[in-house]
């Protein structure tokens, strides 16, 4: 089945790559996509699906009926962030695919057509799901409450996402792959005055950077040094004019940990410490949390062992490689403390090869060679999983 599937997927290169140009053409943020969606509805149709809203904003279909039931997940939101590639299909929107999330959803439309060809052939159930809001972190946690694990349960799940590795390479972590995420905005409350006279205000601006400060004792101070924690500040925001101080001042970042027990504790000495300096300093804050944040990424040894064979037996010997963990975070982790997971990460071009630039960089490019095994990894470990598990 496997030279099938890779055979099929080379001759809808062309199809792959004319979706993803369409895609990338016109990219749409968070659950507000009312193309991409309209889009990959169409396919699915035109493929023979049936397919169904899920949650706010994702869609989901099945192939193949009965169990076990294998979930294979791509992300569509893109980043509002200015194209700077130049590319003859680049978006003028404001906003742009800079994650690859076009190609996570192109892969899985040929996953589809794929998987639906061979649908008789399937010994249970593949479930799509093509995700919302992944870039804002909530959007599986969504489709998750939506119920996407059930009707049917999923047994087994399965993602990919692009990297800038050498063409063709399918990288991974076994276990602890990728950081949990909390998305925190702090509001200093100060008073408002002259610039020349501190005395008779309460600076805002001085109290924030003293926040900014005590919060790095988190990592060097109150957490193990064996565990990984990164608390950064990514944005500060206060004032308007050279001689007058703010009435406030405001900080946003993210808090990443590879441990729930870490992740709880530095939101609780995340508030305690802004209060506390706050309160030093004559001001008040408030503490804001985007939500219950996102776990760890946990990838099932036992899974992505078989599924590492799977992917070899199609691609190659030798294309499976192992990495580091990541710091960084993907929302599919809301699914590994429930099912078997597996997140992959799928090269599309090395510095060497030519694609200079990483992953939320204006000037980032994929080579579209990636899109058919993309697609034939898909349904390969999919309907490779359901023969191996099928309940007979």
């Amino acid at each position: 089945m496997e030279q099938e599937f890779y055979t099929r997927a080379q001759a809808m290169a062309e199809d792959l790559t004319a979706w993803r140009r369409q895609l990338h053409r016109h990219p749409e943020l968070s659950f507000d996509l009312p193309m991409t969606r309209a889009f990959v509805t169409q396919k699915l149709q035109e493929f023979g699906l049936d397919p169904q809203p899920v949650g706010r904003g994702g869609i989901t279909c099945t192939v193949g009926q009965g169990g076990p039931v294998f979930l294979l997940r791509g992300d569509m939101d893109a980043l509002p962030m200015r194209e700077e590639t130049g590319l003859p299909f680049a978006s003028d929107n404001g906003c742009m695919h800079a994650c690859g999330h076009d190609f996570h959803t192109t892969a899985l439309l040929g996953a589809a057509r794929l998987l639906k060809e061979r649908e008789g052939e399937l010994r249970g159930t593949v479930k799509l799901l093509f995700q919302p809001a992944e870039e804002t972190m909530d959007g599986a946690q969504d489709v998750y409450d939506a119920g996407i694990l059930e009707n049917p349960h999923v047994d087994a799940a399965m993602a990919l996402h692009v990297v800038q590795a050498p063409l063709g390479t399918v990288n991974y972590t076994p276990g602890h792959a990728c950081g949990s995420s909390d998305v925190f905005t702090v509001t200093v409350h100060g008073k408002g005055g002259h610039g020349a006279a501190p005395h008779r205000n309460i600076d805002p601006v001085n109290v924030a950077a003293h926040i900014i400060v005590a919060l790095q004792t988190i990592n060097s101070r109150e957490v193990n040094p064996n565990e990984m924690i990164v608390l950064t500040v990514c944005a500060v925001q206060a004032g308007s004019a050279a001689n007058v101080m703010p009435e406030s001042a405001v900080l946003r970042g993210t808090i990443r940990t590879m441990d729930l027990g870490v992740k709880e504790f530095a939101r609780q000495r995340f508030t305690e410490i802004c209060q506390g300096v706050c309160q030093t300093f004559r001001a008040s804050c408030d503490v804001a949390f985007s939500g219950p944040g996102i776990p760890p990424m946990i990838n099932d040894p036992a899974l992505t062992d078989e599924l590492n064979g799977y992917t070899e037996a199609l691609l190659g010997p030798g294309v499976v490689r192992e990495i580091e963990r990541m710091t960084g975070s993907e929302d599919f982790s809301v699914f590994s403390p429930h099912v078997p997971c597996a997140l992959y990460w799928y090269g599309t071009g090395s510095a060497e090869e030519g694609y200079a630039y990483g992953v939320h960089d204006p000037r980032v490019t994929f080579n579209e060679r990636a899109l058919p095994g993309m697609a034939a990894l898909y349904a390969n470990a999919a309907a490779r999983w359901l023969e191996a598990h099928h309940r007979s």
